[in-house]
């Protein structure tokens, strides 16, 4: 069978019945079209051959200077795809070589994230744009709202439909979120009456497609180059280079600085591990500096 149509069964093997995320198919897509760039495989053969993947993996450590979760997320692209093929029958070997190769630490940093005076500078600016047209305004401020104010990750902004979206109980509804997980999340006052006031924009423009936040000329969701678009627009307009998943960044960061305890912010973010969640700890010096605060011996002299 021929390498590419081998690797469009393995995604399409990988998206309808793994039901694998739109973008963990697009990271398997990336790896593999990367790897046949670099190393030219003649045969399903050559990817699991120990000589050629320790050569692809040794060039993109030293060569093009990938970091420790580039370099990671290669390696598990990589393996599942040999694994596949080998289950199937179409890499003749008993062992996966792919999983033999060494693992580099992980570099442990610090999530890159706002201040609260960035986080209200972008929401200002994008309130006060000057826009052709009144719902832009709205809906854009309603977007970067929900990003600050409830942390949901690009995918989850973008699949959000109507229904999941109860004003009455402030409550967001993540369907499938990251993991295919469902979650609740919350809303404060503030991100309600946000919501509300897109709704009137969006109720008088007759929108009536499924996903809560539509598009300006279609009566469709918006897109992923829409939220693209947006950004890069506002990172000009506020002069911060900011990207979204850093919104989500100082979501959490700033829900621990107000006083929110660990474990609630790990089913707010969905995380699996709550491991995962104390990463924040470390990005909120603030947060740390009012536990110091609590040892016994402060108030001495």
């Amino acid at each position: 069978m021929k390498i590419n149509t081998t690797i469009n069964n393995f995604l399409d093997y990988s998206t309808h019945i793994r039901g694998y995320s739109t973008f963990t198919i697009q990271k398997y897509r990336n790896t593999l079209k990367h790897f046949q760039n670099k190393m030219n495989p003649k045969t399903l053969e050559d990817f699991n051959n120990p000589t050629i993947i320790r050569s692809f993996f040794f060039n993109g450590r030293m060569k093009r200077k990938w970091s420790s979760g580039t370099y990671l997320t290669y390696l598990g692209a990589l393996s599942v795809f040999v694994s596949w093929c080998i289950t199937n029958g179409f890499i003749q070997a008993k062992e996966n070589e792919v999983k033999k190769i060494e693992k580099p630490k992980l570099e442990k940093r610090i999530p890159p994230k706002l201040s609260k005076q960035q986080a209200m500078k972008i929401l200002e600016s994008i309130f006060n744009y000057p826009y052709a047209y009144r719902y832009l305004r709205y809906r854009n401020h309603a977007i970067f709202a929900t990003f600050l104010f409830a942390g949901l990750r690009r995918s989850e902004l973008i699949r959000l439909k109507m229904t999941d979206v109860d004003l009455e109980n402030m409550t967001l509804h993540i369907r499938q979120g990251k993991g295919k997980k469902d979650r609740m999340i919350p809303m404060s006052f503030t991100l309600t009456q946000i919501l509300l006031d897109y709704l009137k924009e969006r109720k008088r423009l007759l929108k009536t497609c499924p996903e809560f936040f539509a598009s300006m000329n279609r009566n469709l969701g918006i897109t992923t180059h829409g939220l693209k678009h947006m950004v890069n627009t506002f990172r000009k307009v506020t002069g911060l280079k900011f990207h979204l998943h850093q919104l989500r960044h100082t979501f959490a960061t700033l829900m621990l600085e107000g006083g929110c305890d660990i474990y609630s912010l790990s089913r707010m973010m969905g995380h699996s591990d709550i491991k995962t969640t104390t990463i924040y700890l470390r990005a909120s010096a603030e947060h740390l500096r009012g536990e110091m605060r609590k040892h016994p011996l402060n108030h001495i002299g």
